[in-house]
């Protein structure tokens, strides 16, 4: 009785929701999914589908080839169906009731700061030391007051009281323990050491630092735990750390992005990230007309592969990757990776028009990161490239066609950029309101 009523409840919500099923369907066509496109659809991680297999809560089918679990999607859209909602592309959207000010550290071509200034902070200086993502700032924005060369030789404080968050995306360095408690003065000689001293030096109510997902990792975890003990040494309280998935912000590419969140200590105001949008926008959405971009992509220069790797790639289907290739090739492409472990999904990888793209790399042709066109056997173009990053058409990137691909791969997704904008914007209205009254 109980299963039938079961069943009979999520019957009622697949035909509420078939519009959002549609959409689902579109971005997998796969009948069966692996154990991380399975976790990504339903918003889990593969730990947890992992440990539900093995408690008999939702169990995995195995591969008869590669013996690795893998899902029915059927299964999976029936039994989640309450994590699918209806279309919320605005449910973070607020108005700032002040004129909010941003400092942004290692902007890079400035995808963090054009997706700040759309949810209505201005970004009064930003600081990178790579010149040809200078000239990229300054072409697109006159007006942005870049401050071109190394932080080191920058002094902030006179921004002190001028600027409401500080950003930035710091490159990811070990730190020399010197005792059991990680301290301001031993994070010396790391970019984040210069993160740290520029929020010192400014003293803002919130600052947002931004990294890769491997930060959680990176030397045990150490390197983590000693970024928050140095915040905390100056004066700010570390929120927890959170993984947000572009995808499910409005971006079109399954990017990842570790989000740092420091709040002054005199402040007792709590932060929150931005709510996902459960929308998902596919390769088609970022590349034709649609609900994204209001044309086609336009033509620009790109990479093209070598000879070989083409000639590999041609025989990989939509959605393929090597796997699908004969197994004499596999071996012979793949080399000594075909006997290791882990099912290595993004290498030879032709992306599927119906779903998001894989994350984008510095370098559109590189061995064993191949993000291949889904109708012809090539690398994304320069503005294809911008388009799955959420840049504008009218972005404009200065530089060889190399390092273009190196800005957009290093950048943070526009829309990604203005979701946590609006959450860092909903805070300070609340702050300066309690400041007024």
């Amino acid at each position: 009785m109980f299963i039938s009523h079961f069943i009979f409840f999520y019957l009622k919500q697949i035909n509420y929701f078939c519009n959002q099923y549609t959409r689902l369907y579109n971005m997998v066509i796969k009948e069966y999914l692996s154990i991380s496109e399975a976790a990504e659809l339903i918003g889990k991680s593969t730990g947890t589908l992992r440990r539900w297999d093995k408690e008999g809560k939702l169990s995995a089918l195995r591969d008869p080839i590669s013996n690795y679990r893998i899902y029915d999607k059927d299964k999976l859209l029936l039994l989640f169906d309450d994590f699918i909602q209806p279309d919320s592309k605005n449910i973070n959207l607020v108005k700032p009731s002040h004129n909010y000010k941003a400092l942004e550290l290692f902007a890079g071509a400035g995808g963090l700061a054009l997706g700040m200034e759309k949810s209505g902070l201005k970004c009064i200086a930003l600081n990178e030391i790579d010149k040809y993502a200078c000239q990229t700032l300054r072409e697109n924005r006159p007006d942005w007051n870049v401050l071109e060369g190394d932080i080191k030789d920058y002094d902030f404080s006179k921004y002190k009281g001028r600027v409401d968050v500080v950003t930035g995306g710091f490159p990811c360095q070990a730190f020399s323990y010197a005792g059991k408690r990680l301290g301001f003065e031993d994070a010396r000689g790391t970019l984040f050491y210069e993160f740290a001293r520029v929020v010192k030096e400014v003293n803002p109510p919130i600052c947002i630092g931004e990294n890769v997902r491997g930060l959680l990792r990176h030397d045990k975890g150490k390197t983590l735990e000693g970024m928050i003990s140095v915040l905390d040494e100056i004066g700010y309280d570390v929120m927890p750390v959170e993984v947000l998935k572009a995808i499910y912000y409005n971006v079109p590419q399954k990017r990842e992005r570790l989000i740092l969140v420091g709040v002054r200590k005199d402040i007792d105001i709590e932060y929150t990230y931005p709510l996902p949008n459960h929308r998902i926008y596919n390769l088609k959405d970022a590349l034709k007309k649609g609900d994204l971009y209001d044309t086609d992509v336009p033509k620009s220069k790109g990479s093209k592969y070598p000879d070989h790797k083409k000639e590999v790639l041609e025989m990989v289907p939509p959605k393929g990757y090597w796997r699908d290739l004969p197994v004499d090739i596999q071996k012979e492409y793949m080399g000594k990776s075909f006997y290791l472990g882990g099912g290595k999904t993004g290498m030879a990888r032709r992306i599927g028009w119906d779903e998001p793209c894989l994350t984008l790399t510095c370098s559109p042709a590189q061995k064993q990161t191949e993000r291949c066109h889904p109708e012809e056997t090539r690398p994304f173009t320069v503005r294809e490239y911008a388009r799955i990053q959420t840049f504008p058409d009218e972005w404009k990137f200065a530089g060889s066609v190399s390092q273009q691909y190196k800005q957009i791969g290093n950048a943070v997704p526009v829309n990604l950029g203005k979701e946590i904008g609006y959450s860092v914007i909903k805070f300070l209205n609340q702050y300066y309101q309690e400041a007024v009254s």
